[in-house]
């Protein structure tokens, strides 16, 4: 009595990370360079990660939210008189 089973299929476990690919150009490659000397970490997935998690602080806080709103009510305070200066 044998049982079917499909080849690379999990079937007595669930997947527990998640992975993906990340393709960078020159200029992306630079500045992650850049960020790896800066945090002294040498492995590129652990310096990305370690961007991310800054990212996602720094946007989440209070001091962002209230610099992005003061540059976005300026920019429709400038389109509405008419001041083109800053694009």
């Amino acid at each position: 009595m044998t049982i079917e089973q499909e080849p690379f299929v999990r079937y007595h476990e669930e997947k527990k990370v998640d992975s993906f690919a990340v393709w960078l150009n020159k200029e992306e490659r630079e500045m992650l360079e850049q960020a790896k000397i800066i945090l002294e970490q040498p492995k590129d997935s652990t310096a990305l990660k370690q961007l991310a998690w800054i990212g996602s602080k720094l946007l989440g806080s209070s001091q962002t939210s209230y610099i992005l709103g003061t540059v976005f009510k300026n920019k429709r305070k400038n389109k509405r008189m008419g001041i083109v200066e800053f694009e």
